[in-house]
């Protein structure tokens, strides 16, 4: 990891490095994989940010499953907005009588984990579920249980794996966090 990186105009240092987050993965992989193994849940990705998470995720995931994808978006620079707006969303039919595992990269306010799982219950499901890879207790204000969580991290704007500022930095294979 390099000791400090800049993107667009913010300076970022080394948070976590491409082991940790691997750790991270495969600890929701397996808790996962022990909760479903008999099943073939619908892992549904949240883009942009989960698309790294979610690829590594499906490889270390050792049982069936089928995969979807929804678009959200939330933050606008290094904040939420506070308003979620529902880009891209899953037909019911699609869903129908599925168990569902919703794929977020990170988990703060909970505002658009709230607005996922009422848009879920709004169809004929099986039972939903939340994976994370990082969380934020700090900033969480929901009540919505988060059943599987890689690693949780301080209220610290990161960027890497995934993450980004303004749309940049998702290609960094290790997490920074703002200097």
């Amino acid at each position: 990891m390099k000791d400090t990186i800049t993107v667009l105009d913010k300076e970022f240092v080394p948070f976590l490095s491409e082991e940790e987050i691997q750790q991270g993965v495969q600890k929701v992989a397996d808790a996962i994989y022990e909760d479903f193994k008999n099943e073939i849940p619908i892992f549904i990705g949240v883009l942009n940010g989960v698309v790294i998470f979610f690829s590594d995720l499906l490889k270390a995931y050792s049982g069936d499953c089928e995969i979807a994808f929804m678009q959200m978006k939330s933050y606008q620079g290094t904040s939420s907005t506070g308003e979620v707006k529902n880009l891209m969303d899953i037909p019911a039919e699609m869903v129908k009588d599925r168990h569902i595992i919703l794929v977020e990269d990170i988990v703060d306010t909970g505002n658009t984990l709230q607005l996922l799982h009422e848009m879920m219950k709004s169809k004929p499901i099986a039972s939903v579920k939340t994976a994370t890879l990082l969380f934020k207790p700090e900033a969480y204000k929901k009540d919505l249980k988060i059943d599987y969580i890689g690693l949780s991290i301080p209220n610290k704007f990161v960027v890497g794996y995934g993450l980004d500022y303004d749309g940049i930095g998702r290609n960094i294979p290790a997490i920074y966090q703002l200097k």
